[in-house]
């Protein structure tokens, strides 16, 4: 099986299209350093190193890079560029199997048994959070799914009025409270609401703070024991939001509410406006979260179930 035999093209359009400053960054750096050579040697592989981490792949998960680079290169010999991105499709799609971070299942659809289905979102403000929960509504919805959103960020009365927006525009009701309500109380009334009204997913926004560890740490305990009591086994997600375009500031993102949290899944979002998309691999390597959710785009269809190897071979495949 090819890498996109499960990929539509439009989506393997879109991805392309969303990935293409990181590619075009990455790819122009390898042609660069690889030009002139017909082997990979020692100096090419310290360019190498550089080129990733600059990227935002990150200084250990280079290192594991280049490790399996030279360990391949040791055995066969690579003369040109296709050959060398077919390397890296392979290794670093490995490298990423190995760490679970698990393959899309494909389509936006809960897992069987579990009616309401309840994701709590997190991250920081201005990572594209609600915007997330907007698209994620949407996809769900077109996925034949019936959705309530709960607007559970009370801190902010931009908060609200985003994500009432954001329900409008996927045409999904939201519960919501006046500015300063208890977040709990929300969310409790968003499941009582979702049990009462048959929806298949449910999707609770929270305040995006971190200057405080243990308040936000203590509040979403009582958002999770209060949606608990609801509907058993919720939340059934925890969605950390992460902006990929700030580079190792995500990797310090997800240490801290890893450490507030116990997040389960991660959404990487704008992706297209940055040439920092190794970020993702990073990521995927040195966190026991896999990365679920990938924004590349403005529009609400921009959000893609994140496949490794559909991503890999986006950045590393064969370049025009």
């Amino acid at each position: 099986m090819g890498f996109f035999d499960f990929f539509s093209k439009d989506k393997k359009q879109n991805l392309d299209r969303g990935l293409q400053k990181t590619k075009e960054g990455v790819f122009g750096k390898l042609r660069r350093a690889f030009t002139g050579r017909r082997t990979i040697d020692d100096d090419f592989l310290d360019e190498l190193e550089e080129i990733f981490i600059t990227s935002d792949v990150g200084a250990e998960t280079t290192l594991k890079i280049i490790d399996r680079i030279q360990a391949r290169v040791a055995r066969d010999k690579y003369v040109d560029m296709d050959e060398l991105n077919e390397l890296l499709c392979q290794e670093i799609s490995d490298l990423l199997a190995e760490n679970d971070a698990t393959d899309a299942p494909g389509q936006f659809m809960p897992p069987a048994g579990k009616k309401p289905y309840v994701i709590m979102v997190v991250g920081v403000n201005g990572v594209g959070k609600t915007t997330t929960i907007g698209k994620l509504a949407h996809q769900y919805k077109m996925a034949g799914n019936k959705v309530m959103l709960g607007a559970a960020d009370t801190f902010r009365a931009a908060a609200i009025e985003q994500l009432d927006e954001w329900a409008r525009h996927a045409d999904v009701p939201v519960v919501k409270q006046n500015l300063g309500s208890d977040a709990a109380a929300v969310a409790f009334d968003t499941l009582s609401s979702a049990v009462a009204n048959d929806i298949d997913v449910v999707i609770i926004d929270t305040a995006g703070r971190l200057h405080n560890k243990k308040g936000l740490m203590d509040e979403l305990s009582k958002i999770k024991r209060v949606m608990e009591k609801v509907v058993p086994g919720a939340p059934h997600e925890v969605l950390l939001v992460l902006d990929g375009s700030t580079g190792q500031n995500a990797f310090e993102q997800a240490r801290q509410f890893s450490a507030a949290t116990q997040v389960t899944h991660l959404a990487v979002t704008k992706l297209d406006g940055t040439a920092r998309g190794g970020v993702v691999i990073g990521i995927s390597d040195q966190f026991k979260i896999p990365v679920k959710y990938i924004g590349i785009g403005e529009g609400i269809d921009d959000l893609q179930l994140f496949d490794k190897r559909a991503f890999v071979s986006s950045l590393f495949g064969k370049q025009e």
